[in-house]
């Protein structure tokens, strides 16, 4: 039995931040709506505790889990993670979102015990740019996207979010570099959440043109009826995905996500902070599956659409 919402809004998908800990320094970095903490003050679910919420999710209908961060691949028990969740009978999907620096190592170990796709940040395939605006080397995510291509990940999807006057020239470049590399190209708006005002208005470009450019290439359009209307267009070879602001009413609409942070605690919606559901201490107390199942049942009824007619 698949819970729903007050609004009639299903719930189907769980993303789950395992760490906020990353080795980059993105500066449009939502981290998945939940407020950078100091490290001595941070709390992370063991591995087991990760499984235990995942499994008790899938048990109220949750079909797809998406592992997030921070950057997921600094867990070192990110194999047991991996292999605890997708033992879980009922579980159709299991997806991590990944800044790709340590993946070419690790992708087929991530393949074997259980991981089905991957989702690699990569905003710029200008190695000075990308040095100077995440701190890292490009070098290891293009292996890193390599790797995940080899080892049987499908879809392997990249992640540019448009950056005005810093990318934003770049998106053919990026999709030509799909196609010849086998993966999906998502371009992705910047959203103005964990960011500044100024920062912002200064980086925020529409891909209103974009897809202009994309309907008259394109060979095909699809939607994504379970991702919020996501159109996807198919040129010769290659998939482009647009991700639009989440600040709108058809996003809302749409929305079948839950999230949990890395302290333990369930998140109704990116948008706000003022209604999150503490699981983990009531966990580590003592609670039992079905009072844990009580509290996602909970949020799953304070959940509402943040933007609505």
């Amino acid at each position: 039995m698949v819970l729903e919402d007050k609004f009639g809004r299903p719930l189907l998908n769980l993303r789950i931040s395992i760490t906020q800990r990353c080795n980059l320094h993105c500066p449009y970095c939502h981290r998945e709506g939940q407020e950078k903490r100091p490290e001595n003050s941070v709390i992370e679910m063991t591995s087991d505790e990760i499984v235990r919420i995942t499994r008790i999710a899938v048990g109220l209908g949750v079909a797809d889990i998406k592992l997030t961060g921070g950057e997921p691949l600094l867990r070192r028990d990110i194999l047991s993670i991996i292999q605890g969740i997708a033992s879980i009978e009922g579980l159709k999907d299991l997806s991590m979102t990944t800044n790709g620096t340590f993946l070419a190592p690790l992708a087929r170990h991530l393949h074997n015990y259980g991981l089905q796709r991957v989702n690699i940040n990569i905003p710029t395939l200008n190695h000075k740019t990308y040095r100077d605006l995440l701190g890292g080397d490009l070098r290891n995510v293009l292996d890193g996207v390599g790797e995940a291509v080899d080892a049987g990940f499908s879809p392997v999807k990249l992640n540019m979010l448009i950056l005005k006057g810093v990318n934003d020239g770049e998106i053919w470049r990026m999709a030509e570099f799909a196609r010849e590399s086998g993966t999906v190209l998502q371009l992705i708006e910047l959203e103005p959440i964990n960011v500044s005002k100024e920062y912002f208005a200064t980086y925020h470009v529409t891909l209103d043109a974009f897809e202009e450019e994309l309907k008259a290439k394109a060979v095909g359009v699809k939607v994504r009826e379970l991702m919020q209307n996501r159109r996807v267009y198919s040129l010769p070879g290659v998939d482009v995905e647009l991700i639009r602001p989440m600040e709108n009413t058809e996003f809302c609409l749409h929305c079948s996500r839950l999230r949990v942070t890395s302290d333990g605690r369930l998140k109704p919606c990116l948008m706000r902070k003022d209604n999150l559901v503490d699981v983990l201490t009531p966990m580590r107390n003592g609670a039992s599956d079905e009072e844990i199942a009580r509290l996602f049942r909970l949020t799953c009824q304070i959940r509402e659409p943040y933007y609505h007619k």
